[in-house]
């Protein structure tokens, strides 16, 4: 047995966290309803494209427009 048996690399670190990331995007992405882009599925593209996709979505939604927006129920008294 070695030393670096039992040891998690730094490329394995590097791969789980844009694995993470990635998949973090496509569910932000589909909670927005974007499903692909030029006729690929999200799952097929690359983390910089996913992250073009998100900015790009962003930019043109309102701050105000769905998630992370703020929601008021209007409650009427009884009286």
């Amino acid at each position: 047995m070695n030393e670096y048996e039992g040891v998690i690399g730094m490329g394995d670190i590097l791969r789980k966290g844009v694995e993470e990331r990635r998949k973090n995007l496509i569910e932000k992405l589909i909670a927005y309803d974007v499903y692909k882009k030029d006729d690929e599925h999200l799952y097929g593209l690359l983390l910089s494209e996913l992250e073009n996709e998100y900015r790009k979505l962003q930019s043109q939604a309102h701050p105000h427009d769905t998630f992370g927006s703020i929601k008021w129920n209007s409650r009427k008294s009884k009286q």
